[in-house]
């Protein structure tokens, strides 16, 4: 039977609370939400802490979607189930239902949280590709104040985030614009796994044509959760099978994943070509409708 090390336990109540007691114990802290990420790591002992800081009660605080006009802002500590079951969240993104419906198992959504998600820096994690790929920001708030940054700055590697030692990742936004379609495909060894091969697309329509796009791949490198060279592809074009196809035989030779027991690189690089190619058919049918 494996086992964490020994730790000691705090229960915050406040996100004040928390952020003191990360600034008081430091790098031998670490937040516990979910937990279905950092505790698996913690009985391997491949992650040893001497204190976990539990944060389930900041749900109230932090587990909230908002639908603006000009943005959605999602707390940190929405849960998976509730990113899935929000209609008005699958309104005006819809990407978020296509990727929660493949995240795992109902245990994992009823507990793991979209803040958990992204901190972990999986490159294997569906919703970083889903942030990346509608450009979003992330809100941290640490004893001097908040700040903002985007997706590419808060992932700095792989299990890397620019969240500090005495900050706290409290919310994900996301710009809206007129004209928006969006899509998510994977392709998994069984329901609930970790991704062969993930792909979320969005595009932004005006006139026909596609004035911006943008693509993000899971599972097959470090560096793939955002693709300016697609981007650039379809920027400015009518949406049409060529393009998509550029499209996704750029997503195959920027990626580059491992042969492992999901696969071998070989069909990894094909999986990428044709999600990315689904994902975009399907946002700009999305748009159009």
């Amino acid at each position: 039977m494996q086992v964490p090390a020994p730790f000691e336990y705090e229960r915050a109540t406040s996100v004040d609370q928390a952020i003191g007691l990360l600034e008081r114990l430091g790098s031998s802290a670490r937040l516990v939400a979910g937990g279905h990420s950092l505790l698996p790591m913690m009985k391997l002992r491949l992650a040893n802490f001497e204190y976990l800081i539990d944060i389930n009660p900041l749900h109230a605080e932090l587990g909230y979607i908002k639908i603006q006009t000009d943005e959605v802002r999602i707390g940190a500590l929405t849960r998976h189930r509730e990113l899935l079951e929000s209609d008005d969240l699958a309104g005006a993104f819809p990407i978020f239902r296509d990727a929660e419906r493949v995240i795992a198992d109902p245990v994992v959504r009823n507990r793991g949280t979209l803040g958990g998600s992204l901190c972990q820096a999986d490159p294997s994690e569906d919703l970083s590709a889903v942030c990346t790929t509608l450009d979003a920001s992330c809100v941290i708030r640490g004893p001097r104040g908040e700040r903002v940054v985007s997706m590419e700055e808060f992932h700095v590697g792989p299990y890397e985030t620019a969240v500090g030692d005495d900050e706290i990742l409290i919310e994900v936004r996301l710009p809206r614009r007129p004209g928006h379609g969006s899509a998510y495909e994977k392709v998994e060894r069984r329901a609930g796994d970790w991704a062969v091969v993930s792909s979320g697309a969005a595009v932004w329509l005006a006139d026909g044509k596609i004035v911006d796009a943008r693509v993000g791949l899971a599972a097959v490198g470090p560096n793939t959760t955002g693709i300016p060279e697609i981007s650039d592809t379809l920027r400015g074009n009518t949406p049409s099978e060529e393009l998509f196809e550029q499209a996704g035989a750029i997503a195959a030779r920027s990626c580059d994943p491992n042969t492992d027991q999901r696969g071998s690189a070989d069909y990894k690089r094909h999986l990428a070509d044709e999600l990315t190619r689904r994902t975009l058919r399907k946002a700009v049918e999305r748009a159009r409708s």
